[in-house]
């Protein structure tokens, strides 16, 4: 039995539900090739970090604002991930698009999850309740999550697993986000994860 699992770090800028659904699957069993070793937040009142810390996980927060600069932002975060020896980074409703310097740095190491299929509502401006919003606009009956490999296009990498989500009469942008969330979202994420730790440990 191969002991050796992938580290993976985790990073957050909110809430961290798909933080604590990869929490979850780790405890589950789910996730049995990688281990959450970190978690990153870009804003320091994420009750993300309380998740983390309930967990036992160590976190650090790294602020824009405090380094001055998109570079040396991304600078902190590669310290941590290096002092960390993080082999997959996850990035679970991280609100800071990151640059092509740093994606292609760990070119196939890092996982976003969408919350719509996509090539649907995706790109620029597409996240959190703007994308359902943008769904139940043009009346799409079925929409649902992505998770796929992060590159420098917001949305553009290649897509790892997709699950469907049925659009119902009378949904609203939170009715809608949270069935996502439930049904595809903390599903496919934990799924993921495992397909790629499982790969990195190989």
């Amino acid at each position: 039995m191969n002991a050796k699992k992938a580290r993976v770090a985790v990073l957050v800028s909110g809430g961290g539900t798909n933080l604590q659904a990869l929490i979850d699957a780790q405890a589950a069993g789910i996730i049995c090739s990688g281990e959450i070793c970190l978690v990153i937040a870009n804003n320091a009142n994420a009750y993300a970090l309380t998740r983390a810390a309930n967990a036992g996980i160590p976190s650090v927060t790294v602020l824009k604002k405090e380094c001055g600069s998109q570079a040396a932002f991304e600078q902190a975060i590669i310290a941590a991930l290096e002092e960390n020896a993080i082999d997959l980074i996850v990035l679970a409703g991280f609100m800071s698009i990151l640059s092509e310097d740093f994606t292609r740095r760990y070119d196939h190491r890092i996982l976003n999850v969408h919350p719509s299929l996509i090539p649907s509502f995706c790109g620029q401006g597409f996240y959190g309740l703007h994308v359902h919003e943008a769904a139940l606009a043009k009346g799409v009956k079925v929409t649902g999550a992505t998770v796929h490999f992060v590159n420098e296009i917001p949305d553009g990498g290649e897509i790892i697993l997709q699950k469907a989500v049925e659009v119902q009469e009378g949904d609203t942008p939170e009715i809608l986000q949270k069935r996502v969330m439930e049904q595809a979202e903390w599903k496919l994420l934990p799924a993921a994860v495992e397909m790629v730790s499982a790969k990195i440990v190989q």
